[in-house]
């Protein structure tokens, strides 16, 4: 499995999930919204975790910086 997400995408990532959870947590979301909202935000943070998001594939999309070796 390739790395597919870069620096800015997993900041990003984290900043939702934290969002929803934090909506969730709050109660300002509840009901199935909030679960789902909850769910979401879980698998957003394991994408980041694991420095791979399954959806990129069948675009080839990206966003991790290779860096160059000389």
């Amino acid at each position: 499995m390739k790395h597919n997400m870069g620096k800015t995408d997993k900041t990003i990532r984290v900043i939702v999930a934290f969002t929803l959870a934090t909506l969730y947590f709050t109660n300002a979301v509840t009901g199935n919204l909030g679960i789902l909202f909850l769910a979401f935000a879980i698998v957003l943070l394991i994408t980041v975790s694991i420095n791979f998001c399954p959806m990129y594939m069948p675009w080839g999309i990206n966003t991790n910086k290779k860096k160059l070796s000389h």
